[in-house]
């Protein structure tokens, strides 16, 4: 079970778009917003690097 408590992201791989301080995380690191990151993940799967490349091909 994720850490509600935690600030930072311990598995770099995918996201997980249930948990706030994870839309945090990554709507900071990739610089978009919180529905632009669950907008992308609904579209691709929760794995970084199809979200990153999804998020490049939209802007």
């Amino acid at each position: 079970m994720d850490n509600k408590s935690k600030t930072g992201k311990s598995d770099d791989s995918r996201i997980n778009v249930n948990e706030s301080y994870e839309l945090q995380y990554w709507s900071e690191k990739l610089n978009v917003s919180r529905d632009q990151l669950r907008n992308a993940v609904q579209a691709v799967g929760p794995d970084v690097n199809e979200v990153t490349q999804y998020l490049k091909q939209k802007s």
